[in-house]
């Protein structure tokens, strides 16, 4: 079960409740990797914590920016050594993704550029409200091939999508938010999936917040343990 890699979604602001996670989600029979988001990064201790923390992690950041601003965002981060993901938005453009990796290269060689597609909190509907005439698919497959281009190391998208991705682009990292053990409340997100049946549709990771992190962790951890088993 190594081969699966699971992303915890360190979602507070509360150093106390990071240190619960982090400790609690430690597990031999699985790949686990934190990922920090806007909440942690922006918080107080956020970024000072994140320079000492001394295992690799996912930096969820969703830049989306003109170029330069980008690149520059990307340098400012060049003492976060053990940082290994970083997201960028492919609304950004070809450009901007394309900068960003040249400039990942020079700041962190083992940094790993993850292009964000459609949100999982998207759907159809949503997306007509905000202007675009294609369907989520449509406008993710659009994406995927740009991110693609630009040369970033993966994609991010929701599980109902990696599916037609794998398909076409064989070696790209697929990581999936918008996952929920069985039987679940959805909350915010549009388009979720389990665990297994998104490692089925041939992820490289999946991204899991409060399927793990709220009430007993360790519990949750053998729930998703046995959910894969």
């Amino acid at each position: 079960m190594k081969n699966k890699t699971i992303f915890v979604a360190c979602d507070t602001s509360n150093l106390t409740k990071i240190n619960n996670i982090l400790k609690n989600t430690r597990n031999k029979k699985l790949k686990i990797i934190p990922k920090f988001g806007l909440q942690f990064f922006y918080s107080k201790h956020g970024r000072k914590y994140l320079e000492k923390y001394k295992n690799d992690y996912w930096l969820d950041l969703k830049i989306n920016d003109i170029p330069q601003t980008a690149i520059s965002a990307i340098n400012s981060l060049r003492d976060l050594k053990k940082c290994k993901y970083i997201t960028v938005h492919a609304n950004g453009g070809a450009n901007m993704l394309k900068a960003i990796k040249k400039k990942a290269k020079q700041v962190n060689k083992n940094l790993k550029i993850l292009g964000v597609t459609v949100l999982t909190s998207l759907n159809d509907k949503s997306l007509k409200e905000i202007g675009h005439t294609n369907s989520v698919e449509k406008l993710v497959l659009k994406q995927a091939n740009i991110i693609k281009k630009s040369g970033c190391d993966g994609i991010v998208c929701s599980a109902k999508e990696a599916k037609l991705i794998r398909n076409k682009y064989k070696k790209l990292l697929i990581i999936t938010p918008g996952i929920r053990l069985p039987g679940e409340n959805s909350n915010d997100q549009a388009r979720v999936m389990t665990p297994k049946n998104a490692f089925k549709n041939k992820v490289s990771g999946i991204v899991i917040g409060r399927s793990l992190t709220k009430g007993n962790i360790k519990n949750n951890i053998k729930k998703l343990i046995d959910h894969l088993n």
